[in-house]
């Protein structure tokens, strides 16, 4: 535990019991990387709390606050989930970081190496982590190397890096003191020393996001086509929040993870195409086949009805 809060101690604040088990547990990620959570605001509640305001309801029951927030989540009604933050302190690879930055509305301070000397940590993958270029994806990964192959490459990054550290420190002459190691030389600006560094080594932020744009972070990264080493990242965050707002995470799981979205020809493709197989099916039968599945929301299920029929499976 990197810091706590006395058990006695109390808030008038609303308090997720799945957000404080995490407040300051690191969750090691790479080889040096870590994340873990340093505060939040709000739960559950509060979205639903925020979604009433109109209506001066408050929060009410769970399966009320469920409904209502499986609601906001399926029509992307995104505001009421902006009421609620996470702060993360993440220490990731430099090329991480950079890809990370592109989700641009999240409050970011990172550790800066015109102020600071970095430390002498870099990251090497795993041996069943370098592969080669995809042929489809010019993104993307293909086939795994060989041992043989993939031993060389960790080598030839673990020399480059070695030796511009090495170098990096050279041009920096200080003794970690702010003076200079070798009296006999000037002591390079750092601004310009860092210039050396490979976008392997290690940096670190503070990241502090609504849950609306974390979601939406998650839901990219968290993807198989997402690079590997930000992938992790998200994961490991994901464990997280799927803890503090577990009625959300749900909502999530089943309206954006595990969703699939048609286009208006993929629609008519399959309208046509169940036409040409002559499947038709029975409100009864779907009510049977939904409540199965859990769905027995009314305006959820109505919904279903609604999308089924536009595919020309019910009659």
């Amino acid at each position: 535990m990197i810091f706590g809060r006395k058990p006695e101690m109390e808030t008038l604040r609303p308090i997720s019991s799945g957000a404080e088990k995490w407040l300051g547990e690191k969750i090691p990620v790479l080889d040096h990387g870590f994340v873990y959570l340093v505060d939040y605001m709000g739960s559950d509640q509060s979205i639903e709390q925020a979604a009433r305001v109109s209506y001066g309801a408050g929060t009410r029951s769970v399966n009320e606050t469920t409904g209502l927030i499986r609601y906001l989540m399926r029509h992307q009604h995104t505001t009421p989930f902006e009421m609620v933050e996470f702060k993360f302190h993440a220490k990731m690879p430099i090329f991480v970081a950079r890809q990370w930055v592109r989700h641009r509305t999240a409050s970011i301070n990172e550790e800066s190496a015109r102020y600071s000397i970095l430390s002498n940590e870099f990251y090497v993958p795993a041996p069943d982590a370098i592969a080669a270029q995809a042929s489809t994806n010019r993104q993307g990964r293909g086939e795994v190397f060989d041992p043989d192959q993939a031993e060389k490459i960790r080598q030839l990054l673990v020399g480059d890096a070695v030796i511009n550290y090495e170098h990096y420190e050279y041009m920096l002459n200080d003794d970690g003191s702010g003076k200079p190691k070798d009296e006999s030389r000037d002591m390079l600006a750092r601004e310009l020393a860092r210039m050396d560094l490979t976008l392997n080594f290690y940096t670190q932020w503070y990241w502090k996001a609504n849950l609306h744009n974390t979601l939406r972070f998650l839901g990219l990264r968290m993807d198989p086509h997402a690079q590997y080493e930000i992938r992790v990242y998200a994961d490991a965050m994901a464990n997280i929040v799927k803890d503090a707002v577990p009625i959300t995470w749900k909502a999530f799981e089943d309206y954006q993870l595990k969703s699939v979205k048609l286009n208006g020809p993929e629609i008519r493709v399959l309208a046509l195409a169940f036409e040409s197989l002559g499947i038709t099916l029975s409100q009864e039968m779907i009510k049977e086949l939904a409540k199965s599945q859990g769905l027995t929301n009314k305006r959820e299920l109505s919904e279903t009805m609604g999308k089924l029929e536009k595919l020309g499976l019910i009659k």
